[in-house]
């Protein structure tokens, strides 16, 4: 087989990537040198989710703003900067880059909070879409399910709800309730106990929903979907206290 080398575009490419890479090298060096005229802060998963604010973020970089400008942007450690902001649970990820306007750019994307952990012994606290437990904010309350029990003390010792087995189901539950319309209208409240076992509350009807383990969540939903459809038309909303729907192939109602 033959092989055809052509000298000339090799040499092309070649001068091509070394004038790119010296284009690359003079503008990272103009960059570190250049004077910082502002900070700009850009917050990502903001709507509904108002936990901080700009000047919060100011405040977790410890940099002082007004002290920053003129001054050089290699007096600025992005990388400590980015940890120090990362370190705030509401953050889930944090950027900082310096753009063409010579501004500062911070970059934070917020946690969205799926649940909210009650309890009457200590501060509340709140589960985020990817299960980090956070603190709760004089800022912002959260429109979600509200979790109560004894099981929530073990959830906010941990730093993530994914961390243990039960943890994970509660997560998939809860975002199972989050995507269907009806759930999210219905279910208000899980109360959980030591066991990870779940009773939910409507907020529709007088009914406790003693839901058990978050296991086999779709067929359970399943059930309780024929209970809402099919016995409660008939016998009226008011005429149950408890249902049970932890048993393969039942409903019990009482």
């Amino acid at each position: 087989m033959k092989i055809k080398f052509n000298l000339k575009r090799e040499v092309k490419i070649i001068a091509a990537v070394i004038v790119v890479g010296g284009i690359i090298a003079f503008t990272e060096r103009r960059q570190s040198t250049a004077s910082i005229k502002d900070i700009t802060i850009k917050m990502v998963n903001l709507n509904e989710n108002h936990f901080l604010d700009e000047n919060d973020i100011i405040n977790l970089m410890q940099l002082n703003r007004e002290n920053l400008k003129g001054a050089s942007m290699d007096r600025v450690n992005l990388k400590e900067v980015e940890k120090k902001i990362k370190s705030e649970p509401f953050i889930k990820d944090a950027q900082l880059y310096s753009d063409l306007k010579g501004n500062l750019v911070v970059k934070a994307e917020l946690r969205r909070p799926i649940a909210r952990l009650v309890r009457n012994d200590g501060p509340d606290g709140y589960i985020a879409e990817d299960g980090t437990v956070m603190p709760v904010s004089d800022k912002f309350t959260a429109r979600v399910v509200l979790i109560s029990g004894a099981y929530v003390n073990q959830l906010l010792k941990q730093n993530n709800a994914n961390d243990t087995e039960d943890g994970q189901h509660l997560i998939a539950l809860i975002n199972m309730i989050r995507e269907n319309e009806f759930w999210n209208a219905q279910i208000a409240q899980m109360d959980i106990d030591s066991k990870a076992r779940i009773t939910l509350f409507p907020q529709v009807g007088d009914e406790r929903i003693e839901f058990g383990k978050p296991e086999n969540a779709e067929i359970k939903f399943k059930k309780l979907m024929i209970f809402y459809k099919e016995i409660l038309p008939r016998m009226g909303w008011n005429k149950y206290n408890r249902v049970n729907l932890e048993y393969e192939g039942q409903i019990v109602a009482e």
